[in-house]
């Protein structure tokens, strides 16, 4: 087991920038997550890409903005910039549930105390940065900025929001995956110094003016920004506000631009000034991504903390991610607008070598919890004609049907498991990401890629579930599933009964758990109603449920506020009162006694007794 001294992780504190030796800084951080050295949390991932970069960085976790504020005075001003983030989720998210009550606990907290950090700690933490540094450059990032780079709807606000730009007063926002943005800011910088006879720094407006404008994958604020042809002006702010379907029709073209390869600038006009949306880099290399991970981590929290709990980082410190994107294309998932469609593999010797660091951790007992990403059965898929890809503004390469062009081979998966499986001291790895079971019924023209899947699917059930494997259908009724881009649910259905029949193989007990959303955009009473029907049918007992909560920057988001299909311009119903949601909400606990009475009244009023039979029987008519 290795041994660590403060001076491996980042320094939080004045005295820890000290120990290193360092009068100045050049990048400070500040994070609205508690700071744990790990590539699962993002200004870790930062802090580390920068420090590579030659620059001294400081870490400040979860600032006190409530007293006199020395927690952003007290290293000073840094030489380049401040980098902010809310930390891992959009803060309202992390602080109020669907119902928009105040959560009890906080999990990227010590101890998940749920009063460390403000609501929207990206504005909250900027304003106070600029009141005290006018000059200094501040750089938002993160899930909070990126997801409300333009116009948004905020649920828990319920109203209309520009861009946090306008409202955070940050000088640059960098949007998705922030390594290679980030590190090319530096370098900018470090041209534009050197371009100059007095060696100054920037200033905030110099990042603004000269730097922001060439730098892809970020969005700032300008005066009055020259059209280039190919731009893609979106209505302005002004007109979100008036008019509900022109917000809609925004957003059709704010995903297929964070799709794309190659994208469009994008520019929205918000009071006196434009938001311009820079395009996307292209997808990182597997060289790129193995750099990151590869960075000199501790895997643990600060010592700052010893002796108190961060819920978030016991989910994840037994676990390897192997790559990032997803080409689900689910209309209420936010991860490809963040990490992008596109599939970025890590190389088998990076995932061993992570895995062999992960075993030296003092707790380590020979158990991996996943082995996965944010689908656990996409590495390594991509397009077979990557030109094709090139082309393609699709938001999810499997809906309404997986793409012809789609390689769905899991054998380079099955190659990372059995080597991971064949280290000395590992004992079973388990697969705790959703797996996506339509690619694994998927018939491919090629058998061996048909063979393979048979494979995968044996492995995965006989030798990586922990008892209970999670997968992710969402909704029984194909109306609804289609509007939330998923497969239909006979293919859930048909993935159930290879798992009960492997199981039985195998003399297994295994639990399949699946997780299910209510007052989905689309979603009435009635298709609620016949899934708890199908769902008592199939024997579940649901568990894993949750009313669709409206986050920044999904489809699902833009259709229940504006009422209208963001692709289509057709009008979209949605449970919005709270009666209406927990009217839906009900009828996944079917089996629970104390909702049997208002589920049959319910029945009753929209007039589908027939479905009273079916759930208790015909006494329960009369």
């Amino acid at each position: 087991m290795k041994e660590y001294r403060l001076t491996d992780w980042l320094p939080t504190t004045k005295k820890e920038v000290e120990l290193r030796g360092w009068d100045e800084l050049d990048v400070i951080l500040f994070s609205g997550d508690a700071y744990v050295d790990h590539p699962s949390f993002g200004a870790a991932v930062i802090g580390r890409i920068l420090e590579a970069e030659g620059l001294r960085v400081a870490i400040v976790p979860q600032p006190n903005w409530r007293d006199d504020l020395r927690d952003f005075k007290k290293l000073g001003r840094p030489r380049l910039f401040f980098g902010v983030s809310a930390g891992c989720m959009d803060s309202m998210v992390n602080k109020y549930t669907a119902n928009k009550r105040l959560r009890s606990d906080d999990a990227y907290t010590p101890d998940a105390r749920p009063d460390m950090r403000p609501e929207y700690p990206s504005i909250v933490y900027t304003q106070i940065l600029k009141r005290l540094f006018p000059d200094a450059p501040v750089v938002l990032g993160g899930i909070e900025a990126s997801m409300r780079r333009l116009t948004h709807y905020d649920y828990w606000q319920e109203r209309v929001r520009p861009s946090i730009l306008t409202d955070s007063g940050a000088d640059l926002l960098v949007y998705g995956m922030g390594e290679k943005p980030m590190t090319e800011l530096v370098q900018r910088i470090r041209q534009w110094q050197a371009g100059r006879d007095d060696g100054a720094l920037p200033t905030a407006l110099d990042v603004r003016t000269a730097i922001a404008p060439q730098l892809p994958q970020v969005a700032y604020l300008a005066s009055h920004p020259a059209e280039l042809e190919g731009d893609i002006r979106l209505y302005s702010h002004e007109e979100c506000l008036a008019d509900k379907k022109k917000e809609a029709a925004n957003f059709r073209h704010i995903e297929e631009e964070s799709n794309k390869y190659a994208a469009s600038r994008i520019l929205q006009a918000t009071g006196k000034a434009t938001v311009v949306v820079n395009p996307p880099y292209p997808p990182m290399t597997e060289v790129e991504l193995d750099r990151s991970y590869d960075l000199p981590y501790t895997r643990l929290p600060h010592p700052k903390y010893k002796g108190k709990r961060i819920p978030a980082y016991d989910m994840i410190k037994f676990s390897i991610n192997i790559h990032r994107g997803c080409f689900g294309g689910c209309a209420f998932c936010t991860i490809s607008a963040h990490q992008g469609k596109f599939i970025v593999s890590r190389s088998k010797e990076s995932i061993l070598r992570e895995v062999k660091a992960v075993m030296q951790l003092p707790d380590f007992k020979g158990y991996l919890s996943d082995l996965g990403g944010p689908s656990a059965n996409m590495y390594r898929m991509h397009g077979r004609d990557q030109h094709r890809c090139m082309k393609c503004k699709r938001p999810s390469c499997i809906h309404p049907q997986i793409c012809p062009n789609l390689n769905t081979d899991h054998r380079p998966l099955l190659d990372i498991y059995h080597a991971v499986d064949a280290l000395p001291g590992i004992k079973r790895s388990f697969i705790g990401s959703g797996v996506r079971y339509d690619l694994l019924l998927h018939e491919s023209p090629d058998d061996a890629i048909n063979q393979a899947a048979r494979q995968y699917t044996r492995e995965l059930i006989a030798r990586h579930v922990s008892g209970r494997l999670k997968v992710a259908p969402e909704h029984t009724s194909d109306r609804v599933l289609s509007i939330m881009r998923k497969p239909p649910f006979a293919q859930f259905e048909a993935f159930k009964r290879i798992f009960d029949r492997i199981n039985r193989e195998e003399g297994l007990r295994q639990q399949l758990i699946p997780y299910f959303i209510s007052s989905h955009p689309g979603c009435r009473e009635e298709e609620m109603a016949e899934l708890a029907v199908i769902t008592k049918r199939l024997d579940f007992h649901l568990e894993q449920v949750q009313d669709f909560t409206p986050t920044p920057m999904t489809v699902s988001t833009e259709a229940w506020y504006t009422g209208f299909h963001p692709y289509t311009l057709e009008p979209v119903f949605s449970a919005k009162s709270p009666r209406e949601k927990l009217a839906q909400r009900q009828f996944f606990f079917w089996y629970k006694a104390e909702e049997r009475r208002n589920i049959v009244n319910e029945l009753k009023r929209i007039g589908r007794s027939d479905l009273i039979d079916k759930l208790y029987g015909k006494k329960e008519r009369r």
